[in-house]
């Protein structure tokens, strides 16, 4: 059983910050690739940004130069950096991992259960 568990959203006012973490538990063989999307009311859910294992990373074109990705390995956890928010930054953030269970032979897509991130004053 392979778990990613979020933390970090809540309230925040246009131009602030918020860090958000996910950790991934359980039976863990190897982790490809960590990363986050998000799904605003209405709208499809979207790639916010990848970390590959071995690779670089992936931004989407409207968070690039604000937030930043990054991964303790040893920890099995990402963290997304996200800096001068704005209110269209609003939406559920959603945990993914590339991850191959213990005893498993191919790697699976896990997710996390989101966590709101509000952006308004």
């Amino acid at each position: 059983q392979v778990q990613l568990v979020e933390s970090g959203g809540g309230l925040v006012q246009p131009g602030g910050s918020l860090r958000l973490s996910c950790a991934a538990s359980g039976s863990i063989f190897s982790i490809a690739s960590m990363g986050w999307y998000r799904q605003a009311p209405g709208k499809q859910r979207e790639l916010v940004a990848t970390l590959p294992t071995l690779g670089s990373t992936n931004y989407a074109d409207s968070v690039k130069g604000r937030f930043t990705i990054s991964r303790d390995n040893a920890k099995n956890t990402v963290y997304l950096q996200m800096n001068s928010l704005k209110p269209e930054d609003t939406a559920v953030y959603y945990c993914n991992a590339l991850i191959i269970p213990i005893m498993a032979s191919r790697y699976s897509d896990y997710w996390g259960q989101g966590t709101q991130v509000t952006v308004s004053s």
